[in-house]
């Protein structure tokens, strides 16, 4: 971002009827940058039917269009920096005013991992422990037992999902609903929509995403230091990171609601009242923008790489973003990846928006997508591709599957009938030095080797793996695809079908 960080309003002519449908207004007039821009726009990168394929590159604006998506906001982190954010189409359908980088979208379920910021300040302040259970500090309600059996909860088992407690989201309520407590939420009683919490499987052994578990720590940190909980994010998060277009208020203020976007589930039609209103705020109720959720990854970001903290302490940020539960949990945060290209994440999907937040752990790069209709949400991995493509993400794009070349006499020991125990019937055959097969009627196809016993089936997604006999023949095959397994036996030779 230049150092005026000026709005500029960009009409990108993209073969949309009317010109309010293309605005796009960004925080940068640096011309390289905006030559980025143009190229990520124009270069959505849509996935198919057919694993690690993509289709031809298309235009924001007319996925946009396709899938009834209003507005998008875009923040990019590249070299340790906001590098730019950008604004794309209307905050409600059928309306002028545009969206910019200082609209705001709920962040849905990206507030958990803001929400678990907040949680380990307070660890650092002595004031919670990870590994308590968390009923010796809950006053107003408490985590109820299983028949005549008392779980024991901690605060690491909610905010790596491995708690055991139930309810996996929240759907919100109408503008004009009346809105439950978070105690309703948690007992599931009248007004809420969801179910009660409680514990239904032995905690700490695996993930199971429950946002029924994050009201289970609002309600213990609300508790604990009494005061509104959106006052307490205010002060242990939001003002710490001078977050001045972020809040966990529900409702919306009318100077926050008139630069906020419209929700549209679907077909472009707004939400009655423009949007749901959410009791279940650490779970999903932060409304922010793409630029402030992309300030707290590269505050993360530099934390982790040796700057002075404003929110966390380094070896405090390191244990967040360590592995929880498998691989794949942190304490708030998803983790994917190993190394320099290790990321941390969070998705969201509330009543009407959508939204993705990914960044690098040890490069100081990332995104922030949100858009405010479901139907964006492969827009969204459309959006992130894009960006992956024209930054060079490491470790974004799957690795093409490596292809061997084998002996003529192994593919020769593949060459026969097979047969399921359902009597249909795999033939394999060779054409020059490759292998076909064909299955039933079907017509014959490629047989990619990955070594001598394993081929890809192209162009579908399907593998298929050979066990030999003793003497190094096939003698049975599996293929394997959408989660299921075929295994045929050889026929033996001059055997009638």
């Amino acid at each position: 971002m230049t150092a005026s960080a000026r709005w500029c309003l960009l009409l990108f002519l993209l073969l949309l009827p009317g010109a309010a449908s293309a605005q796009t207004t960004c925080t940068t007039d640096d011309p390289e940058i905006r030559k980025r821009i143009e190229r990520v726009v124009n270069g959505l990168l849509p996935t198919t039917a057919t694993d690690g394929r993509f289709g031809d590159p298309v235009k924001l604006f007319d996925r946009m269009a396709y899938y009834h998506t209003p507005g998008v906001s875009i923040a990019v982190i590249n070299n340790g920096e906001l590098e730019w954010a950008c604004g794309f189409g209307v905050r409600e359908q059928g309306k002028p005013e545009p969206v910019t980088p200082e609209t705001l979208f709920q962040a849905a379920s990206i507030s958990k991992p803001i929400f678990a910021l907040g949680i380990l300040r307070l660890v650092e302040q002595g004031r919670l422990d990870l590994d308590e259970d968390v009923n010796k500090r809950l006053t107003s309600w408490k985590i109820p037992p299983v028949g005549t059996w008392q779980p024991r909860i901690t605060l690491r088992q909610i905010l790596s999902h491995s708690a055991g407690l139930t309810v996996h989201g929240f759907r919100g309520y109408g503008v004009d609903e009346p809105l439950p407590t978070v105690i309703d939420v948690l007992e599931g009683r009248p007004p809420a929509s969801s179910r009660s919490v409680v514990v239904n499987i032995v905690p700490g052994l695996q993930f199971r995403y429950s946002g029924g578990g994050i009201m289970v720590a609002q309600q213990l940190v609300t508790d604990i230091l009494g005061k509104p909980f959106p006052q307490i994010m205010q002060e242990l998060v939001l003002d710490r990171l001078g977050l001045q277009h972020s809040t966990f208020e529900q409702r919306l203020s009318p100077a926050r609601a008139s630069v906020a976007a419209t929700a549209h589930p679907f077909k472009g039609r707004p939400v009655p009242g423009r949007w749901h209103v959410y009791t279940e705020l650490a779970a999903g109720g932060m409304w922010t923008t793409a630029s402030d959720l992309a300030r707290i990854g590269l505050e993360l970001q530099r934390t982790l790489k040796g700057d002075p903290p404003r929110l966390l302490k380094r070896e405090t940020v390191a244990e967040m973003l360590k592995p929880q539960i498998g691989e794949g949990q942190g304490l708030g945060f998803a983790l994917m990846g190993e190394g320099e290209n290790a990321l941390f994440l969070h998705g969201g999907l509330n009543e009407g928006f959508v939204g993705q937040a990914s960044f690098y752990k040890n490069r100081g790069m990332g995104l922030v997508i949100m858009a405010n209709s479901n139907e964006g949400d492969p827009l969204v991995d459309e959006i992130q591709f894009a960006i992956a493509r024209e930054y060079d993400y490491q470790g974004v794009f799957p690795e093409a599957p490596a292809t061997v070349e084998i002996a003529e006499a192994a593919a020769e020991a593949l060459v026969g009938e097979y047969e399921s125990e359902s009597k249909l019937l795999f033939k394999v055959t060779r054409q020059g030095k490759s292998l076909l097969l064909a299955a039933g009627n079907q017509p014959p196809l490629a047989l990619v080797p990955e070594s001598e016993t394993v081929f890809r089936l192209e162009p579908l997604n399907s593998r298929v793996t050979f066990e030999k006999d003793d003497q190094g023949r096939g003698k049975r095959l599996a293929l394997e695809q959408a989660g299921a397994s075929t295994v045929a036996e050889r026929r033996p030779s001059g055997s009638v079908p």
